[in-house]
């Protein structure tokens, strides 16, 4: 005896066997869609991002672990809006900005970007090179090369869900933040208030500090990327077509989990550099400091997440500076695309690691590097999140699907605190009080 189709179908979904694997099979996908938001903000805790943290976990301990939090509602702000902007109007940053206000200012967002991003891929290369030398006992300036070669051949050779998927499970890694934190032993009564209830001060450390996470974290390749994953590469991708609402949250789930990593780094760092009045001047010599004080465990759990920091971002800043340079220009883009179908691209992205290469090889101060990333990042950054706004508001371009005034006047309120800790830094810092 046969058993009809659709009685088969009537005895699974009362045994609940159906319904169950249907299930399974939304909350995988529900995971898949995210992935791009997650990503887009876990590539933000760069390894120059590791180096402020430890830096202001060494001078002002705990009393900035609010601040790390802080970055949670402001980065989910920014990256909502731009997965919004990416998955309405189908395209990127650089060319709806292209489109709508001119190939001038167009260029001046280009060059925004592009300067950070080159300087932020040396510094990154030589930390990711760091962190694999601190885990295997091998001098680091020959690890360089052969780090950069390798992202470039993952960009090349993958396309964009794939490369996303890798990504995807690397950022597991920075789980080892948490690790080196907890091995660390801080004094969790006092970081839990530290951490809940803000405490505001003119001290010259402390300002520096709050400036410093504040222009650090919210940088232009991070937004930029998540236009271009939910716009340009998304539109390409077969079978992928969340909802504005599900990218947006994608956007604060990928914002918390950045904050929380953050949270992590500056508690390892308070809690041993810290404690013990020990300055470092970069997150090499904090994963080496910690030995000592934590525990060679902790060194080692720290050199790891210094490493999964460069291996996320790098990606995630070549990808970028190929793309607006792409979308300036008008070429053809895109990680799924043949090469020769796209070879100015690919080419663009193999002269970012290039030059990242170069000036990393050419003994320059990864310091210099950072503070010239930092000017220039705390002047184009705020142009960005301008440009991102008003587009998501901008009825030409997002039709009905605009954002709401209250999304927008929280993006504005990034836009304006990015602009001001940026310029306070500068500032600061060209009067030599940093």
């Amino acid at each position: 005896m046969t058993v009809s189709s659709e009685h088969a179908v009537s005895v699974a979904g009362a045994n609940g066997a159906l319904p169950d694997r249907s299930r399974r099979a939304r909350v995988a996908g529900a995971a898949r869609s995210v992935g791009p938001e997650i990503l887009s903000a876990a590539s933000d805790n760069d390894p120059t991002n590791v180096g402020t943290a430890v830096a202001v976990g060494a001078q002002t301990a705990y009393r900035l672990s609010w601040v790390a939090l802080l970055i949670a509602p402001l980065l989910g702000v920014v990256l909502a809006i731009a997965a919004h902007v990416g998955t309405v109007a189908r395209a990127d940053l650089q060319t709806l900005t292209v489109k709508r206000y001119g190939e001038r200012v167009g260029a001046v967002l280009l060059v925004s970007v592009v300067l950070v991003n080159v300087v932020t891929i040396a510094a990154d290369l030589q930390a990711g090179a760091a962190g694999i030398g601190l885990l295997a006992g091998i001098d680091p300036r020959w690890l360089v090369v052969p780090l950069g070669g390798a992202l470039l051949g993952l960009l090349v050779i993958g396309r964009y869900d794939e490369v996303v998927a890798v990504l995807r499970y690397v950022l597991l890694g920075f789980l080892a933040f948490g690790v080196a934190a907890v091995l660390a032993r801080p004094d969790w009564s006092h970081l839990l208030r530290a951490s809940l209830v803000p405490s505001l001060s003119l001290n010259r450390d402390e300002v520096a500090g709050s400036l410093a996470l504040l222009g650090t974290t919210l940088t232009s390749y991070v937004y930029v990327w998540e236009t271009v994953s939910r716009g340009s590469e998304g539109s390409h991708v077969v079978g992928r077509d969340p909802t504005p609402a599900r990218v947006r949250l994608g956007a604060v789930l990928g914002a918390v989990f950045t904050a929380v990593i953050l949270w992590f780094m500056l508690v390892a760092s308070a809690a041993t550099l810290g404690r013990h009045h020990q300055t470092v001047t970069s997150a090499q010599e904090a994963a080496q400091a910690l030995g000592p004080l934590a525990g060679s465990l902790a060194s080692d759990m720290f050199a790891f997440g210094l490493l999964i920091s460069a291996v996320v971002a790098l990606p995630v800043l070549m990808a970028t500076t190929a793309y607006v340079v792409g979308a300036q220009f008008d070429w053809r883009r895109g990680l799924s695309a043949r090469i020769a179908d796209a070879w100015r691209f690919y080419a663009t992205l193999a002269a970012s690691i290039g030059l990242g290469l170069a000036t990393s090889l050419a003994g320059i101060s990864v310091i210099d590097m950072l503070v010239a990333a930092s000017v220039v990042g705390g002047l184009g950054t705020p142009l960005g999140l301008v440009l991102l706004v008003r587009i998501a508001r901008d009825r030409e371009v997002m039709g009905a699907a605009r954002i709401s005034r209250g999304l927008a006047a929280g993006g504005w309120m990034v836009a304006a605190v990015v602009a001001a800790a940026g310029v306070l830094f500068i500032i600061a810092a060209g009067l030599g009080r940093f």
